[in-house]
């Protein structure tokens, strides 16, 4: 065989393999800015959809979490799942450790505010009547381990 004709057949399929490729890339990157420009077409809203009791802890766990989204997520928390089990003879039921925790962190949150706390303390005590003095004493021990600012 001619070296020429070796030569301009690797070119060619070169040519070839080069445009395969080209063509293989290209449409995969109009794939993703379309799935992009629908995940970002969503309202920021929708962020706190009601979900379970673990994901709302999460939210109102986040240091950064805005004061509106606080608000929202404690708004769910009563909404769906503000309903704590009966007592078990004198003692609490077990998911009440989950809402201490809850209304100890509302207490700490850097974002909170008194209406925050106040709202979700009585609507809490109104879906629970049982549990009103354990609410009490959980939200007296979140304000004084805030401490005080200053001597």
């Amino acid at each position: 065989m001619d070296i020429t004709l070796i030569i301009k057949s690797v070119m060619g399929l070169s040519a070839i393999l080069g445009f395969l490729v080209f063509l293989l890339v290209w449409p995969s990157k109009k794939k993703k800015k379309q799935k992009y420009a629908k995940v970002s077409s969503k309202p920021k809203d929708d962020v706190l959809d009601p979900m379970d009791l673990p994901s709302l802890l999460l939210v109102i766990k986040n240091k950064k979490t805005s004061s509106e989204e606080l608000k929202k997520a404690l708004d769910f928390v009563i909404r769906y799942h503000g309903k704590i089990h009966k007592k078990l003879g004198v003692r609490t039921h077990p998911d009440f450790d989950t809402y201490m925790d809850i209304l100890f962190t509302i207490c700490r949150h850097p974002n909170t505010n008194k209406d925050i706390i106040v709202d979700f303390d009585t609507q809490l005590e109104k879906l629970n009547p049982q549990y009103v003095k354990e609410i009490n004493d959980t939200i007296a021990k979140g304000l004084n381990s805030r401490g005080f600012l200053g001597s």
